[in-house]
């Protein structure tokens, strides 16, 4: 009988726990460590995706001066005659694949630079080609390469005519041809075309054109051959970076709003070398940075970044350093002229 009371009061004894109002101190505790950790990890996250930005700005500055120490001078951000050109043998090209192209060997992909033209126009290329994408092309903090792909309508086999968009910048309409939307692979880096000094609005020396850029990754006018582009004649070397190669930018992350990734002006194919902004960019005095991705007053040829606070650029000496976005805009003309003479220490 007394073994019977002990073992039954052993079961009546209540068992150690949690109690309902324990049991949510401790998820609400939890609740707040999470809080507090979680902008910690997406802190650590964007820092690896800056660093990871300036690994491809360093990749992409390491084989233009590649390209440069094997050809003597920088690739042509684009072919583009001059409006007014007295030679005839420049008259001709203006549509053909961008820089970018051309640096491929320097980037492991030497299979992709092989099935381009570099002198056929940008859309006469196959679909394959014009959406065949690089990692080194594409910044982690704005999107993956899966889905970097833009696209442009081209009219064909019209009258032609030049407009100014309100960006500032020229572009070609064809009216009475044949529209046709083409896709093209879409990066986030730019080359160095310059700052605004040679003008930019309606004459045959604006920076648009063949040889007039002031910067490192300039339009170039063609040596033609039965009117067809067969090399490229304003050639930027080493030598012409007069202010220093560690005081210039070879190139940068280009501007692009949140809600206009891989669209017509911002983020067009960057191939695409008949528009002046897939893969150039400008600043300078009236050609600020962009101040991120919520920046929709910034101009579509303004280089930006999606990283808080800076926009990473390459130097020509091939280093890259991230740029305080609120940088004075003469102090950034000075870095964008390779010889305006002005050195930024």
């Amino acid at each position: 009988m007394i073994k019977f009371r002990t073992v039954w009061k052993k079961c009546r004894q209540p068992s150690a726990g949690f109690t309902v109002i324990e049991l949510l101190v401790v998820i609400a505790v939890i609740g707040i460590l999470v809080a507090l950790l979680l902008p910690a990890v997406q802190q650590a996250r964007e820092a690896a995706r800056r660093s990871q930005c300036q690994n491809h700005l360093k990749q992409i500055s390491l084989a233009t001066v590649q390209f440069e120490e094997t050809n003597k001078a920088f690739p042509p951000a684009r072919i583009q005659p001059r409006p007014i050109e007295p030679d005839p043998l420049l008259q001709c090209g203006g549509e053909e694949p961008t820089w970018l192209i051309r640096i491929l060997p320097w980037l492991d992909a030497a299979s992709l630079y092989e099935g381009w033209n570099l002198y056929d126009p940008f859309r006469l290329h196959g679909e394959e080609l014009r959406n065949a994408n690089l990692a080194v092309f594409v910044c982690p903090t704005r999107r993956s390469t899966s889905n970097a792909i833009g696209k442009r309508l081209f009219s064909i086999a019209g009258t032609t005519t030049t407009i100014t968009l309100p960006c500032g910048c020229p572009v070609t309409v064809t009216s009475g041809g044949i529209n046709e939307e083409l896709t093209g692979a879409v990066g986030d880096y730019a080359g160095n075309h310059g700052d605004l000094s040679p003008g930019a609005w309606g004459s045959p020396n604006d920076l648009w054109f063949g040889g007039n850029g002031t910067g490192v990754i300039i339009s170039s006018r063609a040596e033609c051959m039965t009117d067809k582009p067969v090399n490229w004649v304003d050639q930027i070397s080493m030598a012409s970076i007069t202010d220093g190669t560690s005081n210039t930018f070879l190139a940068g992350e280009l501007h692009v709003p949140a809600k206009r990734l891989g669209e017509f002006p911002e983020n067009p194919p960057m191939y695409d070398g008949d528009y002046f902004g897939s893969a150039s960019r400008i600043g300078g005095p009236a050609m600020r940075l962009s101040l991120g991705s919520t920046d929709t007053a910034a101009s579509a040829l303004a280089f930006g970044s999606w990283h808080e606070g800076i926009c990473n650029f390459a130097f020509c000496d091939g280093s890259v350093r991230g740029v305080n976005s609120r940088i004075s805009t003469r102090t950034l003309g000075y870095l964008c002229n390779r010889h305006d003479s002005e050195v930024i220490q």
